[in-house]
């Protein structure tokens, strides 16, 4: 079987021949430039582009390596020109970047899984060796590269959209600022859970949590601001339609036999928001409360009982005070349907952990 070699007629390995092969598939350009090169080419101070190449999350390469091609020279002096125009702060220029690296990190990741996720399902990688199974992962990916591109231009431009009409929304508030109702929903037992099932199953049960969270949120014209392995933080506009998405979590999950119960905390007030993330008092107040919540139950703080006291879709019964971490003593309201029996622990909760435990 023929080696590949490198410019000196040495043979290359098989792992460096294959990242060779992922970097011609994937990567378009021939691997040509060093960074130096790169930053002379671009037209950019050598430590601005380091600065750049890591936002986006990749460590620094060898100096003397020849790994970026007339692709990134393109793209870094566009980069450059964007700076150069003031059309952005560069300190905010590096922090769009370092989101976008994020993003796309998870973006490639679940990409790549899910092509191997897909063949070992079609038994096309049954008895391969790793190297005939990276090969078949690249390629697959490689096929895909039209379609998820022009997925992600059309998911950006929507949701830059979205923010637009935010902040929009924002100004016309003027002082008052931007108030939300944030939300948090916690697996019950996950830490218990993940150390019974083997990975796949693990996977299925985050995959199936993660399913259940975008549909309930999203249907309620929420956005999922973050998930966090067991936990999902999300916002809503209104107090309402937070609890109403925070009851039809609860119900989903309870309703699902792959995932936990949840338990589900609620506030609402003045945020901060960042890089698409909000931070605040509001915020830790609705992390407090969940933690502390019984599985399957919506707990909710004195502002969203205050707005939500006459509505009659809801059931909000007074709960014992709490010294919540870092907040003190907080009242607290569990919301529930008219048409739903008030119960402490729904008993239906206590048998599926039991079942889930074994006993």
């Amino acid at each position: 079987m023929h080696r590949p070699r490198n410019e000196d007629g040495e043979p290359v390995s098989d792992e460096r021949a294959i990242l060779d092969a992922v970097d011609r598939l994937l990567v378009p350009g021939e691997n040509r430039y060093t960074r130096a090169e790169l930053a002379r080419r671009a037209g950019i101070d050598p430590d601005e582009a380091r600065r750049f190449w890591r936002a986006m999350g990749f460590p620094d390469p060898p100096d003397d390596d020849a790994i970026f091609t007339d692709t990134d020279v393109a793209v870094l002096t566009s980069f450059n020109r964007f700076l150069d125009d003031d059309m952005v702060d560069p300190e905010v220029a590096l922090q769009i970047t370092r989101v976008v690296g994020q993003a796309m990190s998870r973006v490639a990741e679940a990409e790549v899984a899910a092509v191997r996720e897909r063949l070992e399902a079609l038994g096309l990688i049954d008895g391969r060796t790793d190297e005939e199974i990276s090969a078949a992962v690249v390629t697959r990916s490689a096929a895909l590269l039209p379609a998820i591109e022009g997925l992600l231009v059309y998911q950006w431009r929507r949701h830059l959209a979205a923010a637009a009409q935010r902040v929009v929304m924002t100004r016309q508030l003027g002082d008052a600022g931007l108030s939300l109702a944030v939300g948090f929903a916690d697996m019950v037992g996950f830490t218990a859970l993940s150390q019974q099932l083997e990975e796949r199953e693990l996977a299925q049960v985050v995959g199936r949590f993660e399913a259940l969270a975008y549909d309930a949120v999203a249907g309620h014209g929420g956005r999922i601001v973050k998930m966090i392995g067991d936990e999902v933080m999300f916002v809503n506009e209104e107090p309402a339609a937070a609890v109403e998405t925070g009851l039809l979590l609860a119900e989903a999950y309870g309703e699902d036999e792959t995932v936990s119960d949840v338990r589900v905390g609620l506030a609402h007030g003045p945020v901060l928001g960042l890089e698409g993330d909000y931070f605040g008092p509001t915020v830790n107040l609705a992390s407090r409360i969940v933690n502390i919540a019984y599985a399957g139950s919506v707990v909710v703080c004195a502002e969203i009982q205050t707005r939500l006291a006459d509505d009659e879709r809801f059931v909000l019964r007074a709960a014992r005070p709490r010294r919540l971490k870092d907040i003190g003593l907080t009242p607290l309201w569990v919301v529930r349907r008219p048409d739903q029996p008030a119960r402490r622990f729904p008993d239906a909760v206590v048998e599926r952990m039991r079942a889930r435990r074994g006993h």
